[in-house]
């Protein structure tokens, strides 16, 4: 929806611009994006946020002293305009302007100021190559100037407003939770404030809102939301932001399935109203364990198929080295189907092995359906009637690749805890489904699988309520502490962790057990988009899962008490999601990168170049807040 934004300085914005504005009188304002002169007519084109209008000066209809004052603009000068609108010849139209059909013949000038040539360009044509990220990072305002900068904080600014309209529709109230608050032990490493007023002290910048939100709907306020501004001193990686925003949301009296509605028809809306497309509700839905052992990933990308397929009892009866070393070890044989893949050229078949190595494999394996059966390295192995039993079980068809890794997977296995009395179940931890989600989502570009016009969305669900972190020798939450465990394995729990906190061979005992949570994920074409889960309203149940975290009474009443109190005086079910906005603007507006929807992204060291952060502060503030420096860095 465009607005013509009136101002002191102009009757419209230049984007608005059309043939029926022909014989109107306008005045814009904004900068000098291109000039050319040729001689007795010079053309500017006039760019501000809404986009570019080509503005003519001539002597038929210009002033001599505006058409000499007009030769002498200089790239990204800011000016302001009067003229008419006139119609271009239809030789004369820009068809890839919207607003190329016009131009405006000016008949006054005023330069607002002059501009400097500047250190990186704004105006780019198709064939112009970016200067390097870090020189277009320091000078982030001139880059935020580039219209495909421009369009991802548009695209950005028009999911927030489409969301904002869903959730306020839906009930739920916009509520702002604090920025300055207190530090909590799970999850990343917390940014620290130091308080002036209380020596030694130090507030935490929130990593998210979780804590707040619970006590909303323990306050009664039933529907809750949040555009949250979260913080985390993370390990940075190439699109990982220290500070990043999410659609926070949480409800009250809800199951999975509530939330589940919420969260896919409020996509739905970003995507009608943003996209213009449709996208099927209900999204699918599956577990953990699915997901693991169909695609290998808990983000499975569900535009192709290519499920996973064990083969290891059938590849053991091969005569082929590689596969009768599995025998009597935990090692599996797995592989997926490539519809049309034995259409890649050998340079592109041995390029599997660099993906497989990449991933952290040792390798990978191949064989090919032709017309005259199957070729590949382990061909000669699946002669006869072996050979026609792996065709028929893998589904290959002529023309089809299969691919497959050998390693320890995370499956299910069986191991005897002799102390439970029983066999338990349990997932083993592995790493070679990693190889071989890697190599199928390889073999999904190769062969246009991937299409970016398809949307694929799904829920994932039932993760494990546990990690075991082997440094400490301790379980960890693998979501966040308050994460409700799944019904079925609350009992597992409560056997533990019945006397008090765990020590490290009853922690390992209880990881060994699998224990599921409520917790979930929402994803897109491979992408991680959202989390959340039912939490923990019973306080009984809270502390016992801080026991499993080896965290005892008195620790959990220092850190968590607040809580824990609050959820003493009636705390309703409760559970929500977050949504990362960096990541759906992104995807939304096919950036290639986080940085291309904020406005003022860090590096990847976690620097903001323009404005010099972080930097030193004098010894004078520091006394004041009761701060010494042990070492400064030398980066």
């Amino acid at each position: 929806m465009s607005h013509s934004l009136p101002t002191a300085f102009r009757s419209t914005v230049v984007g608005t611009l059309r043939r029926e504005d022909a014989g109107d009188r306008v005045r814009l304002a904004g900068w000098v994006h291109r000039r050319r002169d040729l001689g007795s007519l010079v053309f500017v084109e006039l760019r501000d946020r809404s986009g570019r209008v080509q503005l003519s000066f001539g002597p038929d209809w210009t002033p001599a002293d505006v058409l000499e004052r007009a030769r002498r603009l200089t790239g990204e000068t800011v000016i302001a305009v009067e003229g008419l609108v006139v119609a271009r010849p239809e030789e004369n139209v820009n068809r890839d302007l919207p607003t190329g059909e016009i131009e405006v013949h000016v008949l006054a000038l005023e330069v607002l100021a002059e501009a400097e040539t500047p250190p990186i360009p704004v105006a780019y044509g198709p064939a112009d190559e970016l200067p390097a990220e870090e020189l277009r990072l320091r000078y982030r305002y001139l880059d935020l100037r580039r219209e495909e900068l421009q369009r991802g904080l548009a695209v950005r600014h028009q999911l927030l407003q489409v969301v904002r309209r869903f959730l306020s529709a839906e009930g739920f109230w916009e509520i702002e939770t604090p920025m300055l608050t207190r530090r909590t032990p799970e999850g990343a490493r917390d940014y620290l404030v130091p308080s002036r007023v209380h020596p030694g002290e130090f507030y935490a910048l929130p990593q998210s809102p979780q804590l707040y939100k619970q006590l909303l709907m323990v306050a009664g306020y039933d529907r809750y939301f949040q555009i949250a501004r979260c913080l985390r001193d993370e390990d940075l990686r190439a699109d990982r932001q220290p500070e990043f925003t999410q659609i926070d949301a949480e409800m009250s009296f809800v199951s999975e399935d509530d939330i589940f509605d919420v969260g896919e028809r409020m996509i739905a809306a970003v995507w009608r109203e943003i996209l213009g497309i449709e996208l099927a509700t209900p999204f699918p839905r599956l577990t953990y364990r699915e997901a693991m052992e169909k695609y290998g990933t808990d983000k499975p990308d569900l535009r192709f198929g290519m499920e996973f397929q064990d083969v290891t009892a059938l590849l053991q009866e091969a005569d082929f080295r590689l596969f009768q070393e599995t025998k009597g070890t935990r090692a599996r044989i797995r592989g997926v189907r490539a519809p049309g893949g034995a259409r890649l050229s050998r340079k592109e078949l041995d390029q599997l092995n660099d993906v497989a190595k990449a991933a952290g494999g040792s390798g990978a394996l191949w064989v090919r359906l032709t017309e005259e059966g199957l070729a590949g390295p382990f061909a000669r192995a699946l002669e006869g009637e072996l050979g026609q039993r792996f065709i028929q079980e893998t589904g290959l068809q002529p023309g089809d690749l299969f691919v497959l890794v050998i390693g320890h997977f995370r499956t299910l296995g069986v191991v005897s805890e002799s102390h439970l009395g029983a066999t338990e179940d349990v997932w083993q931890v592995g790493g070679a489904e990693a190889v071989l989600d890697a190599l199928r989502r390889h073999l999904g570009d190769r062969l246009g699988l991937r299409d970016p016009a398809v949307h694929r969305w799904a829920w994932i669900t039932e993760f494990p309520l546990f990690e075991w972190d082997e440094e400490a020798g301790r379980l960890a939450a693998a979501h966040h502490p308050f994460t409700m465990p799944h019904p079925d394995d609350i009992a597992k729990i409560l056997r533990y962790t019945e006397a008090g906190p765990l020590d490290r061979d009853a922690a390992r005992a209880l990881f060994l057990q699998g224990v599921r949570s409520r917790a979930y994920d929402a994803v897109y074409n491979g992408h991680e988009m959202a989390s959340g889960s039912i939490r923990i309203h019973d306080p009984k149940l809270q502390r016992h899962i801080f026991r499993a975290l080896g965290i005892g009474e008195a620790e959990a009443e220092e850190k968590f008490g607040f809580l824990l109190e609050a959820f003493r005086y009636g705390a309703p079910p409760h559970g929500g999601f977050a949504f990362g906005v960096d990541r759906l603007a992104m995807l939304l507006v096919g950036a290639g990168s986080l940085r291309d929807v904020i406005a003022f992204p860090k590096t990847t060291a976690a620097r903001a170049l323009f404005e010099g952060a972080p930097a030193p502060v004098g010894p004078d503030e520091l006394e004041e807040l009761h701060i010494a420096v042990i070492g400064r860095s030398t980066s």
